[in-house]
Order: structure tokens, then sequence, then C-alpha cells
């Protein structure tokens, strides 16, 4: 939007004069104050897109009016005139929100260069606010993050609170809860939207790889390094950075996040230089931080600079209200990606769905839905389109852990042949695995009476590793 209505403040009529006339030949709107009451009285009653303001006038300075018009309305812009051309002056014309300072006398190019500026930052500035909007629209709590239980509605609420501020936030949940999605939606509603959105997940990164990851390295650092790489604090300067699955994170690198929340700054791998980054942390675990801190397994100075805001997403079994939502936003979401015609739940699967317990929670859910939308030719979905589902006498829906190699094979393959399956047809390694897994733990848990340090001594796993599959798994342990 361009420049029209300009406001001249000035105690010097032949200045205002000058500028009016100027102004008003190239079509703007112009408005003359003789002091600085005056131009109060007209910026709280006006609507003005550009102030040009003398620094020295009877009643309220210049600088002073800078400070009471911020205040109002804190997008105009207003240009400080000047007859002492001091770097005081400037420096405090600037410093309390001046958009530019200009020297008495000038010439009237000088005006002109300065409307040329202001013109092309506002259509800077219309653009950013356009694409925030579209960001806002795709990152917007009610579009992706579904669910009106009494949970997740205060999960909105704390969002919205810590959302505008820099403090550091701890999401915690079981794999699935969707964890990410959170710290998105707080990024991409805060003051740093249109700045990068950097995730990492801590778990995924070997530990010799994860330093340089995180920090970057110099080139000829160690074997390999050809040329200087920017780590994924640098890469999110100015924006957020998301550490998932921090509980993973070696003890060693845990001091070093703790120094750039300390510190504001990084240092490269084979580097001395230190770099400063303006970042905000939202860090992601699984596991329970304060145990690990209690047991010398995470650092308990760490785990308190983390832990400022928490925010704690309760697994999809405890919020089954919101099944139905999800299965309806996911049925639609498949069905646009895929561009194959929409899909309905009978009341009975819909009763199906909404039983069992998710142990996978709402990422087990989507792929669930998209899996069978991809094998299923009718828009409405039955019980027989989720095989991997079935009714107990509880009336509890369990996972059918009997579903067979050759019935997972034949899914698989025939998703692959119709090409319609974008959730990686090669995942079925994982799926069986899965499939394996889950049954043989609780078997084992069952016959040791939930004992665990028995039930990793027979299956010959490390006690550690049994609870995190225990975790994972969603597995529960029944000691009756």
């Amino acid at each position: 939007m361009l420049l029209h209505r300009i406001l001249v403040a000035d105690d010097e009529e032949s200045m205002r004069w000058v500028l009016s006339k100027a102004l008003r030949k190239k079509g703007f709107s112009v408005d003359l104050a003789r002091d600085g009451e005056e131009a109060l009285r007209l910026i709280q009653s006006g609507d003005y897109d550009l102030a040009i303001l003398d620094i020295k006038m009877p009643g309220i300075s210049g600088l002073d009016l800078l400070d009471r018009v911020k205040e109002l309305k804190s997008d105009l812009l207003m240009v400080i005139m000047t007859a002492e051309a001091s770097m005081k002056n400037a420096v405090e014309a600037m410093k309390r929100g001046a958009y530019d300072y200009i020297t008495k006398p000038f010439d009237l190019d000088v005006i002109d260069a300065i409307i040329e500026k202001v013109n092309r930052a506002r259509e800077i500035t219309s653009q950013m606010s356009i694409l925030r909007e579209e960001l806002k629209d795709r990152y917007l709590l009610e579009k992706n993050i579904v669910g009106n239980s009494p949970a997740m509605r205060e999960v909105y609420k704390t969002i919205g609170k810590v959302a505008p501020s820099d403090v550091t936030v701890l999401v915690q949940g079981e794999s699935g809860t969707g964890k990410e999605l959170i710290a998105r939606a707080i990024h991409f509603n805060s003051k740093r939207i249109g700045k990068p959105f950097i995730a990492l997940n801590c778990a995924a990164i070997p530990k010799e790889l994860l330093e340089s990851e995180l920090f970057g390295f110099e080139k000829g650092a160690f074997t390999g390094a050809a040329e200087r790489k920017l780590g994924k604090f640098e890469q999110a300067n100015g924006g957020t950075i998301f550490l998932d699955e921090i509980g993973d994170m070696p003890l060693d690198l845990q001091a070093k996040i703790l120094r750039v929340l300390q510190e504001k700054e990084v240092t490269r791998t084979g580097g001395s230089q230190n770099i400063a980054v303006d970042v905000r942390i939202v860090a992601a675990t699984n596991q329970n931080l304060e145990e690990l801190a209690r047991n010398k397994q995470f650092r308990e100075d760490l785990y308190y600079r983390l832990n400022v805001v928490p925010i704690q997403l309760v697994p999809l079994r405890e919020r089954k209200e919101d099944i139905p939502a999800l299965v309806e936003y996911f049925l639609h979401k498949t069905c646009a990606e895929l561009e194959v015609p929409g899909r309905t739940c009978s009341p009975e699967t819909m009763a199906l769905l909404t039983a069992y317990s998710w142990p996978g929670n709402v990422r087990e859910l989507e792929n669930t839905i998209k899996r069978a939308v991809i094998l299923s030719s009718d828009p409405l979905l039955t019980p027989a389109d989720f095989p991997g589902l079935r009714i107990q006498r509880t009336g509890e829906a369990v996972a059918t852990d009997e579903l067979s190699l050759e019935a997972l094979v034949d899914m698989k393959l025939r998703a692959s042949l119709t090409n319609l399956d974008k959730m990686e047809t090669g995942d079925i390694y994982n799926l069986v695995l899965k499939q394996i897994e889950r049954p043989l733990i609780r078997f084992v848990l069952e016959k040791t009476r939930g004992n665990q340090v028995k039930g990793a001594e027979i299956l010959g796993i490390n006690r550690n590793t049994l609870r995190k599959k225990i975790q994972e798994l969603g597995i529960e342990i029944r000691r009756d």
C-alpha cells in the first residue's frame, strides 16, 4: 500500500509551506501542525501514513512526540528534521523509533528519496503480512492439531500463552502424540514467524555426528570435512530450533546445549570463534527427564533450563473422544493427497477405531487410515478394511497379532503395484518386526507377572532397552 496521507509538524511557517506545496504537487494529502501538541491531536484523530516532525517545537518536542506516538500508533512511520546535525540527536531519534533522520537545510530530493524508501518498505511489509497470514493459515491450531478434549484444550491455552514470548518449552509425551506439530504451532504463532524452523531428532543421528549437526564444523576439522558447514543452530538463527528426543542426547553434548542457552553462542567443531545465535529452543521427549536427571542420565541443570514451560501431551487412548474428529481429518487429508474420491466410515468402523487403544498414538491412527484408503475402492470403509484390528469380548479393539506374514506382504505388494502408497511401500521389515515384538514382549511380561528384570533376562536384552520398548509399543504391564 503506497503512501497517501502525510503530516508535517514544524514551528517554522516557511518550512511547512515548502513541504506542503511539494508534497501536494506529488498528489499527497498533507496536514500541517505548528507545534507538538497540535501534531499529537491530529495523529490521535487522523490516519496518517507518514509524519515529518521537527525535533524542536514549542510544547512537545519531536523526540517526546516519538515516544507518545509509538504508544498510540506503533505502525506510523516518523521522520525527524533538525537544524543541529549532532550525533546525539541522530542516535536519540533512531533509538526512540524514528524511521529516518534528516538535517536542515535539505533539498526536496531528500524527501523524495525517503518517500520512495518508505513506499518500498511498505510494499515489502505488505508482502510479508500476506506471507505471515498464509503461514498462520497453514499452521493454525484448529486445522492441524485436531481435538477438543479437555486435555487438548489445556494444550491450546498453553500454546496461546507461550507462543508470543521467547521462553524455552519442553514438550513431553509418548511417541506419535504430535510433539513436533506442537513445536511448529508455537513457532508459527510467535513473532519469529517468517524465520527458520529447524527440527532435529537427537535419537536418529549417531553420537559421533550429532555435535557437527548441531554446531557445524570448519573445513579440515576432521577427515572428510572438505568445506565449512553451518550447524542447525546457525541455520535456525532468528527462528526456532526443535530438539526432538532430547533425552537421548549424550551428556557431553548436553553441556554444550546448556552453554547455548546461557551464552547464546556456538562454536563450530574445529573452530575457535564464538558465533552469536538468536534462537528459541523447543525440546521434546518421550522419556521422563526428571527421573533421568535423578539417575544422573540427564543433566539436572539442563533439565531445569529446558522445563521453563512444560507441555504434556496425553496419549490418544486417554482422549478417545477426539478419535472421530481425527479420523475425519485424516480421511479428508489422505484423499486429497492421493487424489482419490472421498471416504467415510460406517458406524461400526468408527466404533472399532474408537475402541482401539492406539499404542502408536495419532501417528498410528493416521497410517492406519491411509492404509485403508489406499487398499479400499469403496467410498464406505467397513471393519473389513481394518484387518489389523479386532474386537475383544470386553469391547476393546486390539491389534491382531495373528495377522499373517503372507497377508502383510500381499497388502504391501498390491499397494506398490497400484502406485498409490505414499507412505513408503518398503517399510515391511519394520511392520513385521513390530507385529512380532509387541506380542513377544507382552507374553514374556505376562509370564513374569510384570517383572522387568526377569523379563529382560529371558529376552536377552538390557532392562533399559526393555523399558524403552514397553513405552514405544504401548504395552500395559499387569502384575496380577
